[in-house]
C-alpha cells in the first residue's frame, strides 16, 4: 500500500477530522483516479500518488500547498477553480462532470470528476474531489465530446421527459452509439444517466430549499410525488422527507 504519511500533508487539523487519515492512506492506492483535498483558499492539502504523476510532478513536495492555476494547463485550471468555489460556496457536491485534465506541458486526458465538501463543526472547511481517467487522451475525441453534450443537455431539461432518442440526436450518433459509449464512460445506461441526474438535483433542492415534496418532483421531471418518493427511497434508502429532515 502507499503510504501518504511518506511526505507531510498541509492539512488542518479540521480538514483531518472531515476526511480521515486512515481513508487518505487508502486512496492512495487508486492508481486511474486523482484524489485531492483542497482547503478554503483553493489550495492542494492532500493528494494522492496518481494526482502527482498526472499534474507532472515527482513528489508531494511540488503539489501541496499550491493552486490549481499553477499546476493545470491556464484555462482548464480556470474552470476546476470555479467548480472549487461554487462546492465550497453552496456546499453542494459535484457529480460525473466530464472534463478533460492537462498539466502544463502534459498531454490532456478525459476524467469523470465528483467533488464533495467537507464540513467541520456545521462549516465549509475544504472540499474532496475525485477524478477517474476514462482512458480517452484526444482533446478532439468526437466520442467525449458528444458525451460532453449528452450530460449538459441532461442538466438543463431535467424538469421534463427526457428520451434516449433525443439524446441520440444531441450526441450525433444512433442509440446503440449512445448506448455504447456512455456505458464506457459512466457504466450506466443513457435512461440510468438521466434518473441519478434526477436525484441529484432532487438531493440539492431537499438540503436548499423549502419547496414542497410535489414541487421538488415536478422540478426534477419525475410524474408526480408518489413516483418521486419510491424511486428517491428505492435508490437512496431514505424517503425524501427522511433525507430533508437529516441535512435540516
Amino acid at each position: 500500500m502507499g503510504d501518504m504519511t511518506a511526505e507531510p500533508h498541509l492539512l488542518t487539523s479540521e480538514l483531518r477530522a472531515a476526511t480521515g487519515g486512515a481513508m487518505l492512506d487508502l486512496l492512495d492506492d487508486l492508481t486511474t483516479t486523482m484524489f485531492c483535498v483542497k482547503d478554503t483558499a483553493g489550495l492542494y492539502v492532500a493528494v494522492n500518488t496518481t494526482f502527482v504523476h498526472r499534474a507532472g510532478k515527482r513528489s508531494r513536495r511540488e503539489v501541496l500547498g499550491r493552486s490549481a492555476a499553477q499546476l493545470f494547463v491556464p484555462e482548464l485550471a480556470e474552470r476546476y477553480e470555479t467548480q472549487d468555489r461554487t462546492v465550497m460556496e453552496t456546499g453542494r457536491s459535484l457529480h460525473h462532470e466530464l472534463e478533460l485534465i492537462s498539466a502544463r506541458g502534459g498531454r490532456p486526458r478525459w476524467f469523470l470528476t465528483n467533488k464533495v465538501p467537507l464540513r467541520h463543526e456545521g462549516r465549509v472547511v475544504g472540499l474532496a474531489s475525485l477524478s477517474q481517467d476514462v482512458g480517452a487522451d484526444a482533446v478532439d475525441d468526437p466520442a467525449m465530446t458528444s458525451l460532453t453534450r449528452v450530460v449538459e443537455h441532461i442538466a438543463a431539461h431535467v424538469g421534463r421527459p427526457i428520451r434516449v432518442p433525443e439524446l441520440a440526436d444531441v450526441a450525433g450518433c444512433s442509440v446503440d452509439t449512445l448506448e455504447r459509449r456512455v456505458r464506457r464512460v459512466f457504466h450506466r445506461s443513457p435512461g440510468q444517466l438521466v434518473l441519478t441526474t434526477r436525484i441529484d438535483r432532487a438531493t440539492a433542492l431537499l438540503r436548499e430549499s423549502d419547496l414542497p415534496l410535489a414541487d421538488v418532483a415536478g422540478r426534477c421531471g419525475f410524474y408526480d410525488q408518489a413516483a418521486f418518493t419510491r424511486t428517491f427511497a428505492r435508490l437512496t434508502g431514505r424517503t425524501p422527507a427522511q433525507f430533508r429532515r437529516d441535512h435540516a
